[in-house]
């Protein structure tokens, strides 16, 4: 780059406390934000990043960006209107600004420790389609997890106790749905 051209750029990194999948971070948020940036001229997008614990399972993903200078109040207006997890914020060079409204629930399915019978009677993707049912309005599937032992469904919404409670009757009903863990994730 050249140097007029560069210092005319801010580089900011958006880290998202959700927990995606990458093809779900593109599908939910990359290709939005990279249609604004160049509908608008303003920016673009140019790396990015998934957090993986130890056991595979996706903590967090990150978006690299260079916005023009001269737009990035614009920009910082815009990125606060969209859905986001909290405890995300935008790293500005030594700058780190919170943001996100959205409260994460994860659901992890056990896969291992239910009688036989269960695995092979009933369906996962009832379970999807029946949460994604009850939640609809205040909530929404972002992403999953399949893990050795467990499977993880990821819903994010405004509230995450109405979102538990609206949940709670059909996963203490539903056989494949014993003995799963249900925690806040932002």
């Amino acid at each position: 780059m050249e140097q007029g051209i560069e210092s005319a750029n801010v580089n900011v990194i958006l880290h998202l406390n959700a927990r995606l999948q990458p093809i779900d971070k593109i599908n939910i948020y990359e290709d939005g934000l990279m249609d604004v940036l160049q509908k608008y001229q303003i920016g673009e997008i140019i790396g990015g990043g998934t957090l993986q614990n130890i056991k595979g399972e996706i903590e967090s993903c990150d978006l690299e960006m260079i916005i023009k200078k001269d737009y990035i109040d614009r920009f910082l207006s815009f990125i606060q209107r969209v859905p986001i997890p909290k405890g995300s914020y935008l790293q500005m060079e030594e700058t780190k600004k919170f943001i996100g409204t959205l409260e994460g629930l994860a659901i992890y399915l056990n896969g291992t420790d239910l009688e036989e019978e269960i695995y092979q009677s009933c369906d996962i993707n009832f379970v999807v389609s029946e949460l994604e049912r009850l939640l609809e309005g205040i909530g929404e599937r972002y992403s999953y997890w399949e893990g050795s032992c467990e499977t993880a469904l990821y819903f994010y919404g405004e509230n995450f106790i109405e979102m538990k409670e609206t949940i709670i009757a059909f996963l203490n009903k539903y056989p494949l749905c014993k003995k799963c863990r249900v925690l806040q994730i932002a």
